[in-house]
């Protein structure tokens, strides 16, 4: 870190020359109590107007004696009414990260430090409703881009001194600044440290969005489950706070990262906690059947149609084998292509304006569906099939990619290995399932069995008895890890 100069002028010619000629970089010499001074911030991250008002109070402050600017920044810190921050800059590298954090800064002559002024006015999102996160009762706030208004969010809801955040800087061509959550109480101590020694060695050319930092949390090279879930619910990322984990906030991305996760805690949602026990308990099961119809649904039907027709009752074998029988392609590659062609109109409809992309998708979904059918392209069952996957996958939309990759795999393997593939596709599963979520089992809690299945996991009970029993991650074993 290089310290600044007592030279104003050196600082200037610093400054100039680090950010060229960009021109929202505003710097201003003034006289201030008779000492040269310079004005610097970023134009559209600092308040011009706010800091002149504050400085013009004090520009025309009569010298005082035998001031200097050792004597003018201590005054100005101690003594006067400006909002300056704690502690004074000190080095290049701290003058760059104040200037983009949206703060003044004045340089003094004389001085080998700065004054950051508190003047940020960064423009952002308004706090919105959740786009992916749906659910009828509840908090109806969702994060926005700023890091310091997400951090404000989560701080709302916990108003203990438990909650600890902890701010850091990633990317070597961005210097992104992300915040790090917990519980200092309830949080693992193991996993605190392991987090941020992981987060310490990562070297990415830039970093905007949580997501881009699952990699690097993750073990291995190829899993197909991290271990870890994203939420754009303050409420949601509180909860998970309250129950020791971790959750990271980067500035500029809208959803936060929370680590581990659970398997079972994709089957879950905000509105299970607002709602009777038992409907909770019956939705969850309901989500877990949604789960391996979009997974297996294709796949057995292909199996069935190609290895075991005597399998399928008569009357549905009779449907199936007239409808193939005006098809041109086989049973597997035309269910491929169907799963494809209702990727890619998932695919229009996302990436299209919003007042096109509804209805894109719906004139699409039915008009191929329906041409398709009556040119003798596609079958009717294979199209139900698919359709009835791809609305189960829905249920569940934090599992999406998994659910996508894992059905195309599915189907070639049953496809062309039969029961066998069948049998190999689930076996995949279930190593994928029994992995590791941060030096934890992310089965947990139905492998290793825990009492937390039916108190809230797979199944929920009132709050009578949650209140009773509390869960906090302490309550997990931890796997022992090399």
């Amino acid at each position: 870190m290089e310290p600044l100069s007592k030279s104003l002028q050196e600082n200037l010619d610093w400054l100039t020359a680090s950010f060229g000629n960009t021109a929202d970089c505003y710097t201003k010499k003034i006289r201030i109590a008779g000492v040269e001074c310079a004005v610097c911030l970023l134009d559209g991250l600092g308040n011009l107007e706010k800091t002149w008002e504050m400085l013009l109070k004090r520009i025309g402050i009569q010298p005082l004696l035998g001031m200097n600017g050792e004597k003018l920044l201590a005054y100005i810190m101690e003594k006067s009414d400006y909002p300056t921050e704690k502690t004074p800059i000190r080095d290049r590298e701290d003058l760059i990260f104040r200037l983009t954090a949206g703060m003044t800064v004045i340089l003094l002559e004389g001085c080998d430090k700065a004054l950051a002024l508190g003047t940020q006015v960064m423009p952002y999102r308004a706090i919105a409703a959740p786009s992916t996160e749906g659910n009828v009762r509840g908090s109806q706030e969702a994060f926005t881009e700023l890091l310091r208004v997400n951090v404000s969010l989560i701080r709302r809801l916990i108003r203990t001194t438990d909650l600890c955040v902890e701010y850091a800087q990633l990317g070597q061509r961005s210097r992104t600044e992300y915040a790090l959550c917990y519980n200092q109480k309830l949080v693992p101590k193991a996993l605190l440290n392991q987090t941020r020694e992981t987060l310490q060695k990562v070297r990415i050319p830039f970093l905007l969005d949580s997501a881009y930092l699952v990699p690097f949390l993750r073990k291995g090279p190829f899993h197909l489950f991290s271990g870890m879930g994203n939420t754009e619910r303050p409420a949601v990322a509180a909860a998970k706070i309250c129950e020791g984990k971790i959750v990271i906030l980067v500035n500029g991305s809208p959803f936060a990262l929370v680590l581990p996760t659970f398997f079972a805690e994709h089957f879950e949602s905000l509105d299970d906690y607002s709602t009777t026990a038992l409907f909770a308990s019956v939705i969850r099961l309901v989500k877990y059947i949604a789960f391996f119809l979009a997974i297996l649904l294709p796949a057995v039907y292909v199996m069935a149609v190609r290895f075991l027709p005597e399998a399928l009752p008569y009357q549905l074998l009779t449907i199936i084998a007239k409808g193939e029988a005006d098809t041109p392609f086989p049973i597997t590659l035309e269910m491929l292509l169907v799963l494809v062609v209702l990727e890619i109109i998932r695919e229009a409809g996302l990436r299209m304006p919003k007042q096109l992309g509804h209805s894109v998708t719906l004139v699409a979904a039915v008009i191929i569906g329906d041409t398709a059918v009556k040119a003798g392209i596609m079958s009717v069952p294979v199209i139900t099939v698919a359709a009835i996957a791809a609305i189960a996958m829905y249920v569940i939309p934090s599992l999406y990619e998994q659910i996508t990759l894992l059905r195309l795999g599915f189907v070639l393997l049953a496809g062309y290995l039969g029961v066998a593939g069948l049998a190999a596709g689930l076996f995949f599963l279930a190593v994928m399932i029994c992995g590791d979520a941060q030096g934890y089992p992310y089965t947990f809690p139905i492998v290793p069995w825990n009492r937390s299945v039916v108190r809230d996991g797979v199944l929920r009970r009132s709050w009578r008895v949650l209140a009773r029993n509390d869960y906090t991650l302490g309550d997990v074993e931890q796997e022992d890890t090399p």
